[in-house]
């Protein structure tokens, strides 16, 4: 059985880790459609779109593990905020 989402359910996950919400949202590739196409998260093969999303702190983007897909983010400008190795969850 497969468990589908969408981009913008893990976008939304990542954003609230952060204290953001879709308020926040300056610019993304996808438009509201997109966000919106259902795709198996899993293992295996990737399925999402390439997204980057901009808010006025971080910019949000695909990660990926062994085809295992969420959305992460970085700062947007210079901080003293680390970037960890991103497809290690």
């Amino acid at each position: 059985m497969r468990d589908d989402t969408t981009w913008r359910e893990k976008i939304t996950k990542a954003m609230t880790k952060q204290g953001e919400t879709w308020d926040d949202v300056e610019a993304c590739t996808l438009d509201d459609e997109g966000l919106d196409v259902s795709f198996y998260p899993g293992y295996g093969v990737s399925e999402g779109a390439p997204f980057t999303l901009w808010t006025q702190t971080r910019v949000y983007f695909p990660a990926v593990y062994d085809g295992a897909e969420w959305a992460d983010s970085a700062p947007r400008n210079p901080c003293d905020e680390a970037t960890r190795h991103i497809g290690g969850q």
